[in-house]
């Protein structure tokens, strides 16, 4: 244990954390997400959902400010009769971090999967909420 860090953070995923650099990207996957198809490294945080993994990580993690959307979502299928709720909780926690840059892209499914493919990893949750995936692009840290 640390102080200052959110014990919800792995030694597994604070290392890659610190390994990712400018413009690497991170997909935060639901429970029905394919995370162990399709990471390159893969981290697992079963038990825990989305929202709460995203705010501990958003306390240690820049967003790219040189994009205009760091933030990706995967869009509802058309002819789902879906309106994600979660992705509010999103929005809420990125400005939370990082209020000037939290710039959101709606993408199509099969879109975000294959850029999901590419991103440096994928942490698998037990996020019960559908269309809760999310990928966030790493920034730089001007400290």
């Amino acid at each position: 244990m640390l102080k200052g860090i959110p014990s919800i953070l792995s030694p597994e995923l604070l290392k890659i954390l610190m390994e990712m650099g400018h413009g690497d990207e991170l997909v935060i996957g639901d429970g029905n997400f394919p995370a162990a198809s399709m990471a390159q490294r893969l981290i697992r945080l079963d038990g825990h959902g989305v929202p709460e993994i995203l705010d501990a990580i958003m306390r240690l993690y820049p967003l790219d400010q040189y994009v205009e959307n760091p933030v990706a979502l995967m869009a509802v299928v058309p002819g789902d009769d879906v309106k994600p709720t979660i992705w509010e909780e999103y929005k809420k926690i990125c400005s939370k971090y990082d209020p000037d840059n939290c710039g959101i892209e709606m993408m199509e499914r099969f879109a975000f999967y294959e850029r999901a493919k590419k991103a440096y990893a994928i942490v698998a949750t037990g996020e019960t909420a559908i269309y809760a995936n999310i990928i966030i692009k790493k920034g730089v840290v001007k400290e």
